[in-house]
């Protein structure tokens, strides 16, 4: 009795996480995309994308006015700076 239970219990837990937080949520999708440095705070850059969501580049070290790719989550806040 307790293993259906538990067996019950279990796929019930299983389908309403999938239907709740679907795993392909983790997931996101690469974008890159062609931006201008607008600043740069000791070492941490600062953009603006098309998503209308700054990005923040951690160990940076182009200057305000440089011209670069990043590529980010979709979605996300943090960037990192392709190098050509």
């Amino acid at each position: 009795m307790g293993m259906v239970f538990g067996g019950a219990f279990a796929v019930a837990a299983i389908v309403l996480s999938t239907m709740v937080f679907p795993f392909w949520n983790l997931i996101r999708e690469d974008v890159f995309e062609d931006v201008v440095i607008l600043n740069n705070d000791k070492g941490t850059c600062y953009v603006e994308t098309k998503d209308s969501i700054p990005k923040i580049i951690e160990n940076c070290n182009l200057q305000s006015g440089d011209k670069t790719t990043i590529k980010f989550g979709r979605g996300l806040a943090w960037a990192t700076i392709i190098e050509p």
